[in-house]
């Protein structure tokens, strides 16, 4: 039996307290299991004599009900009132009382109103700012939760790629001023593209470690060391995450690089092919009867093996070491290939930007045209479009087209697929848009065979041009919906639909592992920011390192077309839409 002592039992009748809270149950039930805790507080009498004289309803405010829920604690231990309340509640629900401000009244209405049950769950909506109409809520309380909430990553094991990228690229940029630095890169995960990244780590050759060493760990930014030696620090930033340098030779980078860039997978494939031609690698260097193979760069490493460089996206053991040595690398897609996007939200639904904002800064990034899809009107706790609404919206975007034929506004939204697989608004409604991006947002339990069977029919629909974020996940917070997803590839490829590859750092949906089945399916991609934010456009750029991640080239991504070549698709599209 495990011991309890009073403290315990009173820390337990507070968290009861606040989990009928949570449920929503009648209030007397929570104020009562309260009462009886502050009760305890004051209990002069041993807890425990009370238990076994039977005299616990001796105490003010405690009852039969309690009496026998306490005497449980105390003689066994646990008590399953407690453990099967627990298990009732979502366990994110008990992490946000954590943020201020957010007490159990506000978490059950996020659940009630948005079903949010995880952390991620309640950063995306932010971000969405679904928080902003929500009654009891607003713009104010929206913007503490996210301050509530960067509190709380910097405790998290696992961080997104967005959030570790750029801490990574600014210690890199100080790393090579470094007095003594003579290289540096980035490695491991985070050089990789990888989704999520437990740490960064961080590569430098210098002829004297030392002095490195006690640079690194004495950074501004730097929180904690929490190991250091002459040739590695580890550290922990004041952003919560931590980082990783490792100091080698000169002549040991370029084997170094390609080793603690990794993956663990690649490496152990690319230390056999090693192994069969006499090699031996490791970090050190390549060694053929212990002479070192002198190599100059990373290339020359590959080179060595008798392989093409592989770029470190694709280091993962799925193919890369086949196609480097019959020279037939994929020529992934680049940052300058993409000429528009086509998932953005405006101030009409749950954007913050207007239209005219947008346009702006897609034309400061370059770009020749944008697909403008607010939600659609079953989507109404995103301010989801009315009919109406959409008419007034396209009228809006004519007149910007006529005034810039040289960038263009394309009509779009984002169609709720309801739960029996058709789409929100009717077919005349639908035909007034240049393409429709299918999407779910809710019924998410379904088992596989019905979530399945709801897509497959979103995509039959004549009007669906893209499907959205197809698994539903949102990183470090909620798995992907069940579903067939490669059925769902093979039905859009047979169709002419497009999968989306939602850059969204939260989502990055379509996963890396699947663009590469989709390519050979031959299934076309479309990379969205599904920006909310004018700052959300920017995220294309996490979409594209899992695109590269997935094989993908320019040609297998619609956003890659230009003006002219992508009017003609989506009116080709609408042709047969509207036929």
């Amino acid at each position: 039996m495990d011991h309890i002592d009073k403290k315990d039992v009173i820390r337990i009748l507070e968290e009861i307290a606040v989990l009928l809270e949570l449920k929503g149950e009648s209030p007397f039930k929570s104020i009562a299991y309260a009462n009886a805790a502050r009760r305890l507080e004051t209990l002069e009498e041993g807890l425990e004599e009370l238990v076994r004289r039977g005299e616990l309803t001796s105490i003010k405010g405690v009852g039969d009900a309690l009496s026998k829920k306490i005497t449980e604690l105390v003689t066994t231990g646990r008590l399953e009132y407690y453990e099967n309340l627990r298990v009732s509640i979502p366990p994110g629900h008990l992490e946000m009382l954590r943020i201020p401000g957010l007490g159990p009244r506000k978490i059950r209405a996020l659940h009630e109103k948005l079903a949010i049950e995880t952390l991620g769950e309640l950063e995306y909506a932010c971000m969405e700012n679904r928080l902003v109409d929500l009654p009891g809520f607003g713009a104010r309380t929206q913007q503490k939760i996210l301050t509530g909430l960067e509190h709380l990553k910097r405790y998290k094991e696992r961080h997104l790629y967005s959030e570790a990228l750029i801490p990574a690229q600014e210690l890199l940029e100080m790393l090579r001023g470094a007095p003594g630095v003579l290289s540096a890169s980035l490695a491991g995960s985070i050089r990789r593209g990888n989704e999520t990244v437990k740490d960064i780590d961080l590569l430098a050759a210098a002829g004297n470690p030392e002095p490195l060493s006690h640079w690194f760990a004495g950074l501004p930014d730097v929180e904690s060391v929490t190991g250091r030696g002459d040739t590695k620090v580890s550290v922990v930033l004041e952003s919560g995450v931590g980082a990783d340098l490792r100091i080698v030779s000169p002549q040991e980078f370029p084997y170094a690089l390609h080793h603690f860039t990794g993956s663990r997978e690649h490496n152990v494939a690319m230390r056999g092919r090693a192994k069969q031609r006499g090699i031996k690698m490791n970090e050190y260097g390549l060694f053929r009867d212990d002479a070192l193979i002198p190599c100059a760069s990373e290339q020359d490493v590959f080179k060595a093996l008798g392989l093409a460089w592989v770029p470190p996206e694709l280091r993962e053991n799925t193919g890369e070491i086949e196609a480097a040595e019959t020279g037939v690398m994929p020529s992934l897609v680049e940052a300058k290939d993409i000429r528009g996007i086509l998932h953005i939200h405006t101030s009409a639904s749950d954007g913050s930007s207007s239209l005219e904002e947008i346009v702006a800064a897609a034309k400061k990034m370059g770009l020749e045209y944008v697909g403008i899809t607010d939600h659609s009107e079953a989507a109404f706790y995103a301010g989801g479009l009315t009919p109406e609404a959409v008419r007034h919206q396209h009228e809006a975007i004519d007149a910007m087209n006529r005034k810039d034929p040289a960038f263009r506004i394309f009509k779009g939204i984002e169609a709720d697929i309801l739960p029996d697989g058709r789409l929100d608004y009717d077919d005349a409604t639908l035909e007034t848009f240049d393409f429709v991006i299918a999407a779910i947002h809710s019924h998410f339990g379904m088992s596989e065979d019905e979530m399945t069977a709801r897509i497959l029919k979103a995509l039959e629909n004549r009007h669906t041009t893209i499907l959205a974020h197809p698994t539903g996940r949102l990183l470090l917070a909620r798995e992907p919906y069940a579903l067939d997803l490669e059925r769902i590839i093979d039905a859009a490829a047979s169709l002419g639909k497009v999968i989306e590859l939602n850059a969204n750092p939260h989502r990055l949906d379509l996963d890396w592992r699947h663009c590469k089945y989709a390519k050979r399916q031959g299934a076309r991609i479309a990379i969205n920011p599904d920006a909310h934010h004018l700052s959300g456009l920017e995220d294309i750029r996490y979409g594209l390192n899992i695109a590269r991640k997935g094989w993908l080239e320019a040609q297998d991504i619609i956003n890659c077309m230009g003006l002219g070549e992508m009017r003609q698709y989506l009116s080709r599209c609408r042709d047969a839409r509207v036929r």
